[in-house]
């Protein structure tokens, strides 16, 4: 029987605890801004920590910002602390000093100093596996400067430390893990119980030492004897670690080249070999934390129950005295120090809640075609539900990451399957990598972002920099250093790689989400940001793009016409025009309008329509602004648009989808456009002129032979012309009869009872002139006709694309 999921699993999350330095109240910036918090300072610099991998080092999982500058981080915790470790012989000593070195290695190769290295945060696991855990503190912290307290145990700091309060390098890693080794091979702890004073006063006595490092130790401990009968490889490594000038040092790459490591790294390449077909279904532990979180996981309430968290009564929490600086003075509080406790959550929660998992399930099948098989009941059941509830129901979450990582790892051969899956849903842990498969990004995208220049200073660099301090700063990932950095290198790349467009304000806001998404994969931002600004945003960024935006926001006033030409009509007679409040809305994609958290929902479905959508996604905000704007004059529908309500954003997608659906290509047909296919009649109107909404032969043709009844036409020309021919069930309404002045529908007769009580039926005028053929159109929106437009072409283009529509009635 195949196995449950998670059933012999050892990992587990580790949660650990600290405070960031706060600042002075009321402290600016160079730029005049308030100082950004430390804590957040330290959220943004450590992402980058998440993106390594490496079997000798705990991967991090999360960093939680918390109240009052606290920073709680999450990282995986693989097996006991190396102090618990008992009766280790010299080859498992030596085993354990490669594997930290290993981790030391790559953390250096990577520009990591680790700092604080000492047997509370080396792991060693049932299987001998050594892992290196909460190896960024350092990093994170901006080599110590973002919190009050020092970084490093004391008895395995390197002297140097403690005399110099420059950067510290690799080296110091290397003198900390000879203290390490060295209190195992002596089987005994050096100075213990000594206090704070005394041990700082040992380490820096150890310059002064004449004989080698380690055999000092040896004799402070009274372990002579042993260190006597140690092979004469294993002493030269400690001491090649414990050299007390740094220059003289070996950093840990060089102490892997040491005689006595020779055998591990011929054994290491093959199990590297080995591991390549090695538990190929493991899930990865960012997925396991993810799911652990939607099972009710909470690394706070875990630290709480541990007492790592303790609140405090406000009344300690005053200080003795403020000074009007805003420094404040009193008895310090030990909260502010360096706790190095460890939290140890095992994974029993999410055991539980997918115990009934088979582990095959690890795998979804995919058939020949690369389409989806049919999965589980469970997944067409909760595609039903609103999307809210399915990203928080952890098993749906669990399917459908495992078919996502599948259909990814093969792409682009899936980009199909890919598309047909995200109509259905995206799992946020995997959205990014999907929005690039859904805009077709391929090919080796590091290099070309690596190729741009995005140091050389240019024009636009000051109105950059004035903009990204305003871009989505309630982000805690954006509003941090290493956001403000990487949002600046991003659009000084678009800009240098797009010459022929300006930076125009909007451009922040529209690169926002995809930086939010692809945080430590600059690159793939990038891609991003290039390829959707072409398919949605095309002569946008022009340094003269009136044309372009009138013709988007005439455009958009057709289609509020097309679908509520009551809504129209109300903001043509108060004279309220798009261009107060829409100009942002497509600028942005509705980035600048919407919080990040929307913005991702209504993306997930925009990047699966075309150019035309947004337009759509625009109406749907109308309507759910509909009641207010019916009833407001214009300085009513101003005030109302400066301060936007709260709109239901999965409503608002579901509405522009049906609206999309029900919508006729060539309705939304625009000049300036970004590879579009177009009816090969199509004529394109002069700017500005077009005030009505128009439909392609094509698309009538499509109408009238497969859905007839979505479709009521209206052939204005006069009796005789209309008796010689005319559509099978249109009506008859010649222009010269029609009042235009009287805007009642009532007027036209018996044919308005069908015009009147039309709801989804596109409504089309066929005439012999475009000219009279739209001001019937716009007759009909007067009166509050639905689904109005006027034929291209009108009945010449019909009889000339398919003659045998269009019948005698006498």
């Amino acid at each position: 029987m195949c196995p449950a999921l998670l059933e012999n699993e050892e990992r587990c999350f580790g949660g650990m605890t600290f405070f960031a330095q706060s600042h002075p109240v009321e402290v600016c910036g160079s730029n005049g801004l308030p100082l950004t918090p430390n804590s957040i300072t330290i959220y943004g610099k450590s992402q980058f920590l998440k993106t390594i991998h490496h079997p000798n080092l705990s991967t991090y999982l999360d960093i939680i910002r918390s109240k009052h500058e606290r920073v709680v981080v999450v990282a995986e915790y693989n097996g006991d602390t190396l102090n618990k470790k008992e009766n280790l012989n010299i080859d498992d000593i030596v085993q354990i000093a490669f594997q930290c070195l290993l981790g030391l290695q790559h953390m250096n190769n990577l520009g990591l100093v680790h700092r604080h290295l000492n047997p509370e945060n080396i792991l060693v696991n049932k299987s001998g596996n050594v892992q290196l855990y909460n190896f960024g503190l350092y990093y994170m912290t901006d080599s110590g400067k973002n919190v009050s307290f020092p970084i490093g145990y004391p008895k395995y700091t390197a002297p140097e430390v403690f005399l110099s309060s420059g950067v510290s390098s690799s080296k110091v890693d290397s003198w900390s893990l000879g203290m390490i080794i060295a209190e195992l091979l002596l089987g005994k702890s050096i100075w213990p119980g000594v206090k704070l004073s005394q041990c700082l006063r040992k380490v820096l006595s150890l310059i002064h030492c004449e004989t080698s490092v380690f055999e000092r130790l040896a004799r402070e401990t009274n372990c002579y004897n042993i260190y006597k009968d140690l092979p004469d490889k294993v002493k030269d490594f400690v001491d090649c670690c414990l050299q007390i000038h740094p220059l003289e040092r070996k950093v840990p790459e060089e102490l892997l080249k040491l005689p006595i490591f020779e055998e591990f790294l011929l054994q290491n390449e093959k199990e590297k070999e080995k591991n390549l077909y090695k538990n190929v279904i493991v899930r990865k532990m960012d997925e396991l934390y993810y799911l652990w979180q939607l099972a009710g996981g909470d690394i706070t309430v875990e630290l709480k129950k541990q007492g790592f968290i303790r609140s405090r009564p406000p009344i300690l929490s005053i200080p003795n005295l403020v000074i009007l600086l805003g420094q404040m003075f009193g008895r310090r509080d030990t909260a502010g120090l360096l706790d190095l406790r460890v939290v140890k959550v095992p994974l029993d929660t999410l055991h539980q809640r997918l115990s009934h998992i088979p582990y095959i399930a690890n795998y979804p099948w995919l058939t020949n075609q690369m389409r989806v098989q049919s999965q589980e009941d469970l997944i067409d059941a909760a595609s039903q539900l609103p999307l809210i509830i399915r990203e928080r129901d952890t098993e749906y979450q669990f399917y459908r990451i495992v078919l996502y990582d599948r259909l990814l790892q093969v792409y682009p051969i899936t980009r199909e399957a890919i598309i047909e899956e995200a109509h259905k849903d995206i799992p946020p842990p995997v959205r990014g990598a999907v929005w690039a498969a859904l805009l077709g990004i391929t090919g080796d995208i590091q290099k070309r972002y690596d190729m741009i220049d995005k140091e050389t200073p240019t024009h636009t660099d000051r109105q950059i920099e004035v903009d990204i301090p305003r871009c989505h700063q309630y982000s805690e990932l954006l509003s941090s250093g290493a956001g403000h950095e990487r949002l600046q290198r991003l659009l000084k790349a678009w800009v240098r790689n797009n010459p022929h467009y300006v930076y125009w304000q909007g451009l922040d806001s529209l690169t926002a989400p995809f930086l939010y998404l692809n945080f430590n994969n600059e690159a793939r931002a990038f891609e991003c940001l290039s390829a959707f600004i072409p398919k949605y945003l095309h002569k946008f960024f022009l340094k003269d793009n009136s044309a372009i935006i009138q013709e988007y926001l005439g455009k958009f006033s057709q289609i509020i016409a097309f679908h509520d030409p009551q809504l129209a009509n109300h903001l043509r007679s108060i004279n309220f025009v798009l261009e107060l409040f829409a100009i942002p809305w497509f600028l942005t994609m509705f980035s600048h309008v919407f919080p990040l958290h929307k913005i991702l929902h209504l993306w997930d479905k925009l990047l699966l329509g075309d150019s035309s959508f947004p337009l759509l996604v625009g109406l749907a905000i109308l309507k759910q602004l509909r009641d207010s704007l019916l009833t407001s004059g214009f300085n009513e529908c101003i005030l109302l648009f400066s301060d936007l309500p709260e709109i239901d954003i999965e409503l608002c997608v579901k509405d522009s989808m049906m609206m999309y659906q029900n919508t006729p290509p060539s309705i939304t047909y625009r000049k300036h456009q970004f590879n579009q296919p177009k009816d090969i009649n199509w004529l394109e109107p002069e700017p500005g002129t077009e005030k009505m909404p128009r439909i392609s032969v094509d698309d009538f043709l499509d109408l009238l032979n497969n859905s007839p009844e979505r479709l009521i036409t209206v052939d204005v020309r006069n009796n005789i012309q209309f008796e010689r021919g005319a559509v099978v069930g249109s009506i008859n309404i010649p222009f010269t009869s029609v009042q235009l002045s009287l805007t009642h529908i009532e007027t036209l007769g018996p044919h308005a009872k069908p015009l009147v009580e039309n709801k989804n039926s596109v409504v089309v005028i066929i005439g012999p002139h475009d000219q009279n053929n739209a001001l019937f159109a716009d007759f009909l929106v007067k009166c509050g006709v639905v689904g109005v437009c006027s034929l291209q072409g009108g009945i010449s283009i019909l009889r000339a694309k398919s003659p045998n529509v269009i019948v005698a009635l006498r």
